[in-house]
């Protein structure tokens, strides 16, 4: 039987671990850190379900449902509470909130953004008429979000809703971000209708009629849940908690060395960061090393802060807010989590997961537990007057979290795969190459599996087919 290493024990080697265990190919998977799960991390504190890193996963995407059936984890899955979906946006020193019908940045209805104050009178006018925009859209190259944005809606739309609705998501920069890997969507949008807000207008009524589901889901204990079932489902697969220290080639396959000792595996999946895996795979293929190591990332902290709900009930507004870089301290935005999922905070309390960190300010996870709680709190006296004192924080730090999807990534990606098929047995998983979401990641850690099992399948068969 072969046997398969894999590196990283976030979503994405947790997943290819299981799949290989589903398709009865025995693995061992090495992680670093003495848990598993990456980013995943969940605490409950005074009844309170905290999240360290991601709370939830886009619905729309199925590759989390699908496996969360397989668990038999479907009775646990709550959704959002869509009903009080509301984000706010501050400009000019207050909180505002982002109009009815705008799905991401594309306006869908008038009076709301009419008659809201977040866009100026000119940003208003010129979001009309780009209804009428029909100039083809370029071809052959990627551009930055904020090239696309701003020649749809010009730079105020960049500034309140590009850039904070993107620093939220990507912790990016949306003037080196790819609009091609980030939202292709409205590109394909954008060729085919030219406008964009005609596009998603015509989306919407093609769309079939149906419940609406909920736009985010999650699992009633925390998505660690997912984290401890996929690893105990995962029957056929050691789990090691070493590093891996460098790969190379063998005439049949590759040798890893850990701890100074040399393990031989004939496939090998590189689920973890794509900066480390440019380290450890240097002696394999220096380009495909070089392709990985181009991979930017950013790192983010979550810091998360109780309160006595009568303290702050006033400010409790929504889903929770996002802070523009032009009106921005260290705060990127925060989440009101009882207000975006049930059960998940007693009556009593109020949870605010507050986010800092994101392209070019790594430096902010440098502080002490007890500074940047000082610098939240102070940051949220002034944007919400919140003056009250939490009744506990936990700090959650997450260096190098984040990738990068900057422009020319699809080409970078393309040529790394092309790259990989000159290294048979090798691949690639995580959130650095085709989507950040928990279950982007479980897709790609689905399709690794399934390559190697066809692949082992395929050798297998003409090896029956020789000695018959």
């Amino acid at each position: 039987m072969s046997s398969v290493a894999i590196i990283g024990g976030g979503i994405s080697g947790l997943s290819t671990a299981y799949y290989l265990s589903q398709a009865g190919i025995p693995s061992t998977l090495f992680e670093a850190r003495p848990r598993l799960g990456g980013v995943i991390q969940t605490e409950c504190i005074q009844n309170c379900v905290i999240e360290g890193g991601p709370d939830s996963f886009l619905a729309a995407k199925p590759w989390a449902m699908d496996l969360i059936r397989e668990l038999g984890l479907e009775g646990e899955v709550i959704g959002s509470n869509d009903h009080q979906r509301k984000t706010f946006i501050r400009r000019n020193g207050r909180m505002v909130e982002i109009p009815d019908g705008l799905q991401f940045l594309v306006p869908t209805k008038i009076l709301p953004m009419a008659v809201s104050p977040l866009m100026s009178w000119p940003t208003k006018l010129r979001m009309a008429l780009e209804w009428l925009r029909r100039r083809p859209a370029k071809s052959g190259h990627d551009r930055s979000v904020s090239e696309f944005v701003e020649e749809h809606y010009g730079r105020e739309a960049v500034d309140y809703l590009a850039e904070p609705l993107l620093a939220g998501i990507y912790g990016g920069d949306p003037a080196k971000l790819s609009m091609r890997s980030v939202l292709p969507r409205f590109v394909e949008l954008e060729k085919k209708y030219g406008s964009l807000t005609r596009g998603v207008l015509a989306e919407r009524s093609a769309a079939r009629e149906g419940s609406a589901a909920p736009l985010f889901r999650t699992l009633r204990d925390g998505l660690e849940r997912l984290v401890s079932a996929v690893a105990q489902a995962s029957a056929r697969t050691d789990f090691i908690h070493k590093p891996v220290e460098t790969i190379e080639r063998t005439g049949a396959g590759f040798r890893l060395r850990i701890g100074g000792a040399w393990l031989e595996a004939d496939q090998v999946v590189l689920a973890c960061e794509a900066y480390q895996a440019s380290r450890i795979s240097a002696a394999v293929d220096a380009r495909i090393s070089e392709l990985l190591g181009s991979i930017g990332y950013s790192s983010s902290m979550t810091v998360a802060l109780a309160f006595d709900r009568s303290a702050v009930k006033q400010q409790m507004l929504g889903f929770g807010f996002l802070i523009p870089k032009r009106e921005r301290g260290k705060l990127l935005g925060g989440t009101w989590v009882g207000n975006k999922f049930p059960n998940r905070v007693p009556d009593s309390l109020a949870l605010l997961r507050c986010f800092l960190g994101g392209a070019g300010n790594d430096a902010v996870l440098a502080g002490s537990d007890d500074a940047v709680v000082g610098e939240v709190r102070q940051e949220l006296r002034k944007i919400l007057s919140i003056t009250a004192e939490p009744l506990f924080s936990k700090v959650y730090r997450w260096p190098r979290s984040m990738a990068q999807y900057t422009v020319g990534h699809a080409e970078r990606i393309r040529e790394l795969e092309m790259r990989l098929e000159s290294a048979p047995g090798m691949f690639v998983a995580g959130n650095g190459y085709h989507g950040i979401g928990v279950p982007d990641c479980i897709r790609m850690g689905k399709e690794a599996a399934e390559r190697i099992a066809n692949g082992i399948g395929m050798r297998d068969n003409s090896q029956l087919r020789q000695r018959s």
